[in-house]
């Protein structure tokens, strides 16, 4: 058996240390190595029921609703658009990574009024401006707020109770939407205590599973305005998950092997404990944060206050390209490591480390990543961001 280059197979496991797609637990896995079934059967709501119920707690929330998508984060996004505003609507976003701009770039292409801060990649949410901009804004023009708490691009996280209270202060009523898929389960999230009307997240980082499942979280609020909104939709319609996930059912086929999957993923995280979540991908983070400054690199993150528990740019040296890293791990090594994008684009690697992964998993990672920087060039000493990571797991555990 070959892998599509028709290079052979080398033994062992390939190291994925993308953020996203993430490792899938055995356990995952084996709850979705099912037949499959009727998701029409009289008895499917007794699964469906309880398990709306318990992603809401990953959301941090008791007055939101929960659905539950075929689809990615990116249909997560266009759903909080599409049922919530209409035709000319003006949002208020900023964009500081790839995936901000994909979520501007599809408001644009829906036909709303954006208005755009763009900001230094390395930066996260612009409080103040967008502060400035709503007390500015005294006939509420502006309808829909966007922020990403966490851009994956560039390993940045922003602070969304920041935001909550920059509307607070401008006396603000626009709805809030906020990208959570790489922060949500991982994180901490707090759906009602932060005023979100609108969090967007996906069953491929935080949540363990496959890609396949856009999971939305909404408030009272966003359904109060999804009554009223007039933007053309179907697919994604509020309107008919409302009348079919009252009874246990959807719309339309789900895909029941990944809802399977997500049973299994809300039992691990029960069981571990959200905020022991949080404090392990913080732990784990600040592994993969001391090697590099053991290595003597920057991350992309221009401050402290904006490092991400679930993925480190790490910025390479004038004269390099991260792209021969990235190349270099992958083919001698079996390690795949995220890519820079657009803007930078060979001038970062990334390092995912969220969803099911300890110390040993993150060693690996760290490790091959010192051995190819040397390869390529990198004037690193070989050990020495392992040797950091271990201190730090040692000291911290």
């Amino acid at each position: 058996m070959t892998h599509a280059s028709n290079q052979p197979m080398k033994p062992g496991y390939n190291g994925l240390f993308i953020p996203g797609p993430t490792n899938i637990p055995p356990q995952i896995r084996q709850a979705m190595e099912i037949p499959l079934e009727d998701m029409r059967a009289p008895d499917f709501h007794e699964f469906t029921m309880p398990l709306f119920e318990d992603v809401k707690k990953v959301f941090k929330s008791e007055r939101g609703r929960v659905f539950i998508f075929p689809a990615s984060g990116t249909g997560g996004w266009e759903s909080a658009l599409t049922n919530t505003l209409s035709p000319g609507d003006k949002i208020l976003c900023s964009r500081f990574g790839q995936f901000s701009h994909l979520w501007a770039d599809m408001c644009h292409r829906l036909g709303f009024e954006v208005e755009v801060l763009d900001v230094e990649w390395g930066k996260g949410v612009p409080l103040e401006d967008y502060e400035r901009i709503l007390s500015a804004d005294k006939g509420h023009t502006i309808k829909a707020v966007l922020a990403c708490q966490n851009e994956t691009a560039t390993g940045v996280t922003s602070d969304i109770g920041g935001v909550r209270k920059a509307l607070d202060a401008a006396g603000h009523p626009a709805l809030l939407f906020v990208d959570g898929v790489s922060s949500v389960g991982s994180i901490d999230f707090r759906m009602d205590e932060w005023g979100v009307d609108v969090a967007v997240s996906g069953s491929q980082k935080g949540f363990m599973l496959p890609t396949g499942l856009g999971i939305i979280c909404v408030s009272e609020k966003a359904l109060e305005a999804h009554k009223t909104a007039q933007m053309g939709r179907c697919f994604l319609s509020w309107e008919d998950m409302i009348k079919t996930n009252d009874t246990g059912y959807f719309p339309y086929t789900p895909a029941t092997t990944l809802l399977r999957g997500l049973r299994c993923a809300l039992d691990m995280i029960e069981q571990e404990g959200l905020e022991n979540v949080f404090a392990r991908h913080h732990r784990l983070a600040g592994g993969v944060r001391a090697a590099v400054h053991a290595w003597g690199m920057n991350l992309c993150a221009k401050e402290e206050k904006w490092w991400s528990d679930t993925v480190s740019a790490i910025v390479v040296p004038e004269g390099h390209d991260a792209a021969q890293v990235i190349k270099r791990a992958y083919e001698k090594y079996n390690l795949s490591l995220g890519t820079g994008l657009t803007k930078v684009a060979g001038k970062v690697f990334r390092i995912g480390h969220l969803g099911w992964l300890n110390e040993i998993m993150l060693m690996q990672a760290i490790g091959g990543a010192e051995m190819a920087m040397k390869d390529v060039g990198i004037p690193i000493e070989l050990g020495s961001g392992v040797a950091a990571a271990q201190a730090h797991y040692c000291e911290t555990a």
